[in-house]
């Protein structure tokens, strides 16, 4: 996620007294300690993107699991599909983690960031008290005005050879007139009871370690783990008619009906085929759409 404004006269980390500058060394408090998951806690005041340095260091030798790397502002962050996304400094979460799930098959690594969903939905429903929903693969939706806006979203990155960052960016505070698109949220434009991001931080990454811990002693199987339950339960996109943009300027229609055991979406087709789709964008069509 990317902020607006560059300039840093406008994102001290007291220019804006209602977006108050995370504290590093209250999150380690609560997060390192005998037995986590969570090795290391550091919180930068700008970044290009915590993904690019956080796979980078990994590469280096410079980071373990468990490394946690918070911006409080990115100038390069990316989303899906190099797509970039606008916010004002400290106006929500922005960080990347690394894991190394050793003794789980590389073919179940793409559960990650769909694991990565969940953990994020889930803890922020519990704490902000808003409805969450993922649009598949892993886009964090949530209900502003009757309407569904996305609010998050998660990147995953390869980094050496048994190592993936996941990137995971959410709107907190961002105000109706800072949305960079008007398909875009926020937890405080959804009523949330709370926009403080240090409980919010702690709880997405104490539900990530949770599920984590349990998808990797089930050998990375989605469905020993209730990875592949929980995240049908919580998918927007299922039951729903959707367009697959898919690469090579191909796309499909069919509603979608399943994730399957390696996380890919199931389309069921006009031409009465199941296919499915494991890359693209994903498009939710209203009825009149659906050509």
């Amino acid at each position: 996620m990317t902020p607006r404004d560059h300039s840093d006269a406008h994102d001290g980390p007291w220019s804006d007294l209602e977006r108050p500058p995370l504290s590093a060394a209250s999150l380690r408090r609560a997060l390192v300690r005998g037995g986590s998951l969570w090795r290391e806690v550091e919180v930068v005041r700008r970044t290009g993107s915590t993904n690019t340095d956080l796979v980078a260091r990994a590469a280096a030798g410079e980071a373990a699991e468990g490394a946690v790397l918070v911006a409080e502002a990115q100038d390069a962050g990316r989303g899906r599909l190099d797509r970039r996304w606008t916010a004002p400094a400290r106006s929500g979460l922005f960080f990347s983690v690394l894991l190394t799930p050793t003794g789980v098959p590389v073919q179940r690594y793409g559960w990650l960031p769909l694991l990565a969903g969940v953990a994020t939905a889930t803890a922020l429903s519990r704490v902000a008290g808003v409805d969450t929903a993922l649009k598949w693969p892993n886009d964090l939706l949530v209900t502003v005005d009757g309407e569904e806006r996305k609010a998050g979203g998660i990147l995953a990155e390869r980094a050496g050879a048994d190592g993936v960052v996941i990137g995971i960016g959410v709107n907190v505070t961002l105000r109706a007139d800072e949305l960079p698109v008007p398909t875009a949220g926020s937890l405080a434009l959804a009523g949330a009871a709370t926009t403080d991001r240090d409980p919010l931080l702690r709880a997405v990454l104490r539900s990530l370690e949770q599920w984590y811990g349990d998808w990797r002693a089930a050998g990375g199987d989605p469905g020993e783990s209730g990875l592949l339950e929980t995240y049908a339960a919580g998918c927007a996109t299922l039951g729903r008619t959707v367009r697959a943009e898919l690469p090579g300027d191909r796309s499909v229609t069919g509603e979608a009906v399943a994730v399957d055991g390696d996380g890919r979406l199931v389309l069921a087709t006009e031409k009465g085929v199941q296919e499915p789709v494991g890359a693209g964008d994903i498009v939710h069509l209203r009825p009149a759409e659906d050509a």
